[in-house]
């Protein structure tokens, strides 16, 4: 018996002692016998660490931003050479997904200094009533979609700490009056749901060292026919120079290839 504890702890002396000086783990840690598994101590770099900085699962999974369609390689082009871009399209084109792409990739590489983000809060034909708690939690349901855009891109935790860092800014569109946004990547969303006048006061919005991005389908307005204003305001806006207006096509609908088939019979 006591041949046997000193055995054990001859190994375990020796396991401590390759771990600190290799930083790797021995297979002998493994053996039947030892209760306790030590973790290698790297002190070259690149090692594994503890610390959120050095661990780089975040970026890991970010997938490459290309165009799936000239109609999507036509509006990246556009957000890249033109302060002021309309998207203009059926659903599933990826409007707002590229729009919101295309702003995280300019923070994250420095280019501006905050992401604004706003929608209307327009209910799709039911009224769903009075919702509970804050200003925030009662427009959850309405700016869901921009979180999920916004999350395939950046972990959630990244996020959730750059919106407390107020470097991402999720808003509605009553609230916006009034601002100028300077050094910002604004992207509305839904703007088919928009009147005339709000679009006016959004597109005054766009400030110095500012990129603006409209995303909408005309055709699937939430509001009394003739209300909405995207149409006329991309109409209008087609002429202006430096302003792009792209407009996406059924060829361009990367959902379920169903959503393609139905955009042309509904």
């Amino acid at each position: 018996m006591e041949a046997s504890m000193t055995k054990r702890a001859a190994i375990k002396r020796q396991t401590r002692e390759t771990s600190r000086d290799h930083g790797v783990l021995d297979s002998r840690q493994f053996m039947e016998d030892s209760k306790v598994r030590r973790l290698p101590t790297h002190a070259g770099h690149g090692g594994w660490s503890p610390y959120p900085s050095n661990d780089d699962r975040d970026q890991a999974y970010l997938k490459t931003l290309k165009p799936k369609s000239d109609g999507q390689a036509e509006l990246m082009t556009a957000i890249d050479n033109h302060n002021m871009v309309l998207a203009l399209g059926p659903a599933g084109t990826g409007k707002t997904y590229l729009a919101v792409a295309k702003a995280v990739e300019a923070l994250e590489a420095g280019k501006i200094g905050r992401i604004v983000l706003s929608r209307p809060a327009v209910e799709a034909g039911e009224s769903i009533g009075f919702l509970p708690g804050d200003m925030e939690d009662k427009l959850a349901p309405y700016l869901r979609p921009l979180y999920d855009a916004l999350s395939d891109r950046l972990s959630m935790k990244r996020v959730k700490a750059l919106m407390a860092e107020g470097l991402i800014e999720i808003a509605p569109i009553g609230y916006m009056r009034g601002r100028t946004l300077n050094n910002a990547f604004i992207v509305v969303d839904e703007a088919q749901n928009c009147t005339y006048v709000q679009l006016k006061m959004l597109l005054t919005r766009l400030g110095w060292h500012s990129t603006m991005v409209v995303t909408g389908d005309p055709q699937q307005s939430d509001l009394l026919p003739g209300i909405s204003g995207l149409s006329d305001i991309a109409e209008r806006l087609m002429p202006v120079p430096n302003i792009a207006v792209v407009r996406l096509a059924e060829q361009d609908i990367v959902r379920h290839p169903l959503v393609a088939s139905m955009i042309g019979v509904l």
